[in-house]
């Protein structure tokens, strides 16, 4: 029993002694992260107000001149069109496709269930009328040509819960 408070007296030791530690680290982290943000700040007071609006309207033309340079290569990077599609589907696996279904029926009943490239579709399995290929919508997109045959008529099927 002696070896067991002795181990109990020892841990919880231990333990004060590392909580001692965090709590000066903590301390000692905050004071820093404060005499580091004096000094920025004092040294933003004698920036005259002028070249800081400088600073900005430069710092937008950068960010606009980026994002105009990259949007092409955006549109067509593989990588980010599978990342958007598996968050689409892990998004579809989740769903309640009954759930679905019901809120789909509405535009199936206008479509008369055969829809065409060019159509717009939420969500759901579309099969190729010639060649029968399968394509699964799983967000609002709109539908192309079959992949298989470039056929661009396709009717929609029923998912499965």
């Amino acid at each position: 029993m002696s070896e067991s408070k002795s181990g109990i007296t020892n841990l919880y030791q231990r333990m004060s002694l590392w909580l001692g530690d965090i709590k000066q680290h903590e301390l000692t982290d905050i004071v820093e992260f404060i005499e580091q943000f004096k000094l920025y700040a004092k040294a933003a007071e004698s920036i005259p107000e002028e070249k800081i609006k400088q600073f900005v309207d430069n710092f937008e033309q950068d960010l606009k001149e980026f994002y105009q340079q990259n949007q092409a290569e955006i549109k067509h990077s593989s990588y980010l069109g599978l990342l958007n599609e598996t968050f689409w589907s892990t998004l579809a696996m989740m769903t309640d496709k009954s759930q679905v279904e019901w809120a789909e029926l509405v535009e199936d009943f206008e479509h008369q269930g055969q829809y065409q490239s060019g159509d717009s579709i939420g969500f759901g399995l579309l099969e190729c009328n010639q060649c029968h290929h399968r394509i699964e919508i799983s967000h609002y997109s709109e539908v192309s040509n079959c992949s298989e045959c470039g056929n661009n008529t396709f009717v929609r099927l029923p998912l499965r819960p």
